[in-house]
């Protein structure tokens, strides 16, 4: 299987925002608490943030909101020349295309980090980690999000995909990353169900996909439900 981690796969995966925009289709409809929820709690305890700096963010709607919503001063790092596009149309200045793996800041620069379902595509998880833990000043917080072992399970059974994150930092091995870099780490788990309505739904994220997968079922049920899991971390420096 083509790995989460493979530097060529992320690259193509976030070349454009179309395969992410897929895959977030799919929790359009969700019952229970979803992690962005409790992120969102987990930030607002912190708040205000001071100087920030979010890693892999995507469109950059969390940056944005840690900008205007929890007194944060956001510098934005992504490898893909489109996010960080992105990012500035909402308002972050301060973005710029780079690496978790060396990041271009002093030591010391910032009270928070945010590495939000991101570290299990970093090829060098530890120098990922180490520089993370280099750019925070003493005391200063980590947010770190990841996906369980059993993070969608239903649906990967439906199209044939073993634990895509297995190997890589996740739910069950964060914990163990994060101590080798910080001094202590404190877990939030989440757990919501999709309720997939539309056949469309599924295949748009199949299609999104960069490994190997088999077709959804013609027959597959509707709705068709999907188990999300996901820990937030907080590690402290």
């Amino acid at each position: 299987m083509t790995r989460f981690d493979d530097p060529q796969v992320v690259q193509s995966q976030y070349a454009s925002e179309a395969n992410l925009r897929a895959r977030q289709a799919l929790w359009a409809d969700v019952e229970g608490e979803n992690a962005p929820v409790v992120l969102e709690r987990v930030l607002r305890s912190l708040a205000p943030l001071g100087d920030v700096v979010e890693v892999g963010g995507g469109q950059g709607e969390l940056a944005e909101r840690m900008q205007s919503e929890f007194g944060g001063r956001v510098s934005f790092v992504d490898q893909s020349e489109r996010m960080v596009e992105l990012a500035r149309e909402r308002g972050v200045e301060d973005a710029q295309v780079g690496d978790v793996q060396d990041l271009p800041f002093a030591d010391a620069s910032f009270d928070v980090a945010v590495a939000a379902w991101m570290l299990y595509h970093v090829a060098d998880l530890e120098r990922g980690l180490a520089e993370l833990a280099r750019v925070l000043r003493p005391g200063g917080k980590l947010i770190a999000v990841t996906v369980s072992l059993r993070h969608l399970e239903e649906l990967r059974a439906l199209i044939g995909v073993d634990s895509v994150v297995e190997g890589l930092f996740n739910s069950e091995t964060g914990e163990a990353s994060l101590l080798r870099h910080f001094s202590g780490v404190e877990r939030h788990d989440t757990e919501i169900t999709a309720v997939v309505r539309d056949r469309a739904v599924l295949d748009g994220y199949r299609a999104s996909l960069s490994y190997e997968t088999r077709p959804v079922p013609e027959d597959v049920p509707l709705p068709f439900r999907v188990s999300g899991r996901s820990t937030i971390f907080v590690a402290t420096k």
